[in-house]
This record gives structure tokens, C-alpha cells and sequence, in this order.
């Protein structure tokens, strides 16, 4: 395989600990057991030579492989390991749907993505799944037992590509809630204000429609555009939403 997977950041701990690489020296000296890893891929080669370049870290023990998501579950479930090592795209059942499965056999297990997948979605897909490392293949042989080690002791690691991106997204879902803030609460008529008020006393669509003076269709029309507005499935619901945002108060 080579020591070329390509460059990964080299990140300061924010309270001036160091880099990631000497954070990972001082908790490798400090541990007593070895950081126990399953190293999952369709591709035996890339196992094997994974398993060549982590078994010269006295602090890393690999102690089993995986072809697909499927049977990653079944060895992450009879192992229990502290990292598993696992592909996004593979046969059979891919690593994030595996992912949220070895969370569930192996709740203490962390799971670090090694891919060529640069997708964003799959990153964000990876990361509601429980994975807590996202790097990209391209990253050097040695800087993967440096990540092992940074997400054994607790930290995240993401190539920084990808990480450009999860912080763009984030950016843009700070923005959309933010303009959903600023939306105003639907406007109701004034004829449709009448109907709610009547809704929640209690009313049916032909006692309304007696007391307003107009036809049941109108009442139920009235009723169905007020719903819409207020993107609800009830009466009640309309009701409760009307009185929770002040659009109704029943004395």
C-alpha cells in the first residue's frame, strides 16, 4: 500500500496541549492495553496493507477484518473494539447504515470513516450515524494511527476538506433557522379568525354556520384553509397553535 493516503491537518489543541501527533505520543505512553481496531473494507488488499502498517504501532492492536457492513456488525458484536476502521461504499450493506448498527452491538466502540468518498452527503449521513472520524484516503499511512489515537482519547477527527464543508453547511443551517425566526405567523382573515374562535367553544360546522350567517361548505372551507395556513392536521391543533401564538384569546 505505500505511505502515500495524502496530507491530513495537524490541529493545536485549543488549550495549547500541542498537535494532534504529540497529544497521541503523550496518551499512547499513559495507556496500559493496546487501542483495540477492526478494519473494514471490501477491498482485502487495502485491509492487509492496513493491518501491515498498524502492526508496527505497539499501542494499536488490529485484531480483525471485515468485507462488507454486514459483517463488520457481526465482528464488531463478537469483538467488541474501541475503533472500527470502515469504508463508506461497500457490497452487501454499506458503513453508515453499519454504522448505526455497531453503535447499537457495541455502544463503547468509535467509528472512524476511510474512504474515497468526498460526497457531502455521505459525510453528514457518517456523522448522525455516530461516526466520529471522517478521513479521506488520500491521508499518509502514519497519520491514520495518529488519528486512531486522537478518536481513542476522545477527540474528532475530519479531513479538512470535508471539515471546509461540514462548517459551510452548518453556516447554512444557522441561516435557514434564522429566516424561519423571521417568518411571521400565518395570517388568518378576519372571517377565519370568527370561525377558530367558534371551533373552540366547541362548535360544529352547522352551529357555525347558523351563527355567522353563511353555508356549512363555507365553515368547512374556512376550516380547511385555516389548517393549511397553519400547516396543522386538527381543529384542536388549530385551536392550541391560535391561543400558544396569540393569534386567539377565548375569554
Amino acid at each position: 500500500m505505500g505511505d502515500s493516503f495524502g496530507p491530513v491537518r495537524d490541529e493545536a489543541d485549543e488549550d495549547g496541549v500541542g498537535t494532534a501527533d504529540e497529544v497521541g505520543s503523550d496518551a499512547a505512553a499513559s495507556r496500559k492495553e493496546p487501542i483495540r481496531v477492526l478494519v473494514v473494507d471490501d477491498h482485502a488488499l487495502f485491509r492487509r496493507g492496513l493491518e501491515i502498517v498498524l502492526a508496527q504501532e505497539e499501542d494499536i492492536q488490529v485484531v480483525g477484518e471485515a468485507g462488507d457492513g454486514a459483517e463488520a456488525v457481526d465482528k464488531a458484536a463478537d469483538l467488541l473494539p474501541d475503533i472500527v476502521l470502515m469504508d463508506v461504499r461497500m457490497p452487501r450493506r454499506g458503513g453508515i447504515e453499519a454504522c448505526t448498527s455497531i453503535k447499537e452491538v457495541a455502544p463503547s466502540a468509535k467509528i472512524i470513516m476511510l474512504t474515497i468518498s468526498d460526497e457531502e452527503a455521505d459525510l453528514y449521513d457518517a456523522i448522525k450515524a455516530g461516526a466520529t472520524g471522517y478521513l479521506l484516503k488520500e491521508i499518509s499511512t502514519d497519520e491514520v494511527a495518529t488519528a486512531i489515537r486522537a478518536v481513542a482519547d476522545g477527540q474528532s477527527q475530519i479531513s479538512p476538506s470535508m471539515a471546509s464543508k461540514l462548517l459551510t453547511e452548518f453556516k447554512s443551517m444557522i441561516q435557514r433557522t434564522d429566516e424561519r425566526r423571521l417568518v411571521p405567523a400565518p395570517r388568518l382573515t378576519d372571517r377565519e379568525l370568527e370561525v377558530l374562535k367558534l371551533v373552540a367553544t366547541g362548535m360544529n360546522n352547522r352551529d357555525i354556520a347558523k351563527e355567522l350567517f353563511i353555508s356549512e361548505n363555507t365553515v368547512k372551507n374556512h376550516v380547511r384553509n385555516i389548517l393549511e395556513k397553519l400547516q396543522l392536521h386538527s381543529r384542536m391543533e388549530a385551536v392550541v397553535y391560535a391561543m400558544r401564538e396569540k393569534i386567539l384569546e377565548i375569554r
